[in-house]
């Protein structure tokens, strides 16, 4: 599978992911979970009813595939934290660069550079999250498993996702195996 078709895959489950917690996160008020997404589906670990989990993930993927594209953004996503984290690193050893003056001469230099970083990292986190690590767009996807992980202290499930088969090519292979008519 060519890279741009792996990496359109994982942010279509992250968006379903996303929205996911959302809807699970109304329907529970104080339910705390967190959630991995893989090109297969993802994984939701809290305590969650496995037919409750269900239901919110067909909702989701549901209103996800009739436009509400805001479901796809977390404000609780790790790409908010990486790009915060990279922002703020990255301005901070700039301004803190210079091999002239003492470290204790660059701190507040670098502070400052982190600071303002932090500043723009929400809108940035947002953008990033909106064009490059998730997608809205799932049509053509589906539910195909939703399941308890058994084993370890934390409850945990796997939401497995996958293709709609078209109706087309679904035609096609019925009337490849049947015999043609004399």
């Amino acid at each position: 599978m060519p890279f741009d078709s792996l990496a359109k895959t994982l942010r279509q489950h992250h968006g379903i992911e996303h929205a996911t917690v959302t809807l699970l996160t109304q329907r529970l008020p104080g339910v705390r979970v967190i959630a991995h997404s893989d090109l297969a589906g993802f994984t939701v670990v809290g305590d969650v009813d496995t037919d409750t989990l269900r239901a919110t993930v067909e909702e989701a993927l549901a209103r996800l595939q009739r436009g509400e594209k805001g479901l796809a953004v977390h404000p609780n996503c790790g790409t908010n934290l990486v790009t915060a984290g990279a922002l703020a690193g990255l301005s901070a050893l700039l301004l803190a660069s210079g091999r002239n003056r003492s470290w204790w001469d660059r701190l507040p230099s670098a502070i400052l550079g982190a600071t303002l970083a932090l500043m723009v990292a929400g809108p940035a986190g947002y953008w990033m999250q909106t064009n490059v690590t998730t997608s809205a767009d799932v049509a053509g996807l589906r539910v195909e498993a939703v399941y308890r992980v058994q084993g370890g202290p934390v409850a945990r499930h796997r939401v497995i996702l996958g293709r709609v088969e078209s109706p087309a090519h679904h035609d096609d292979s019925v009337r490849a195996t049947r015999p043609s008519a004399p």
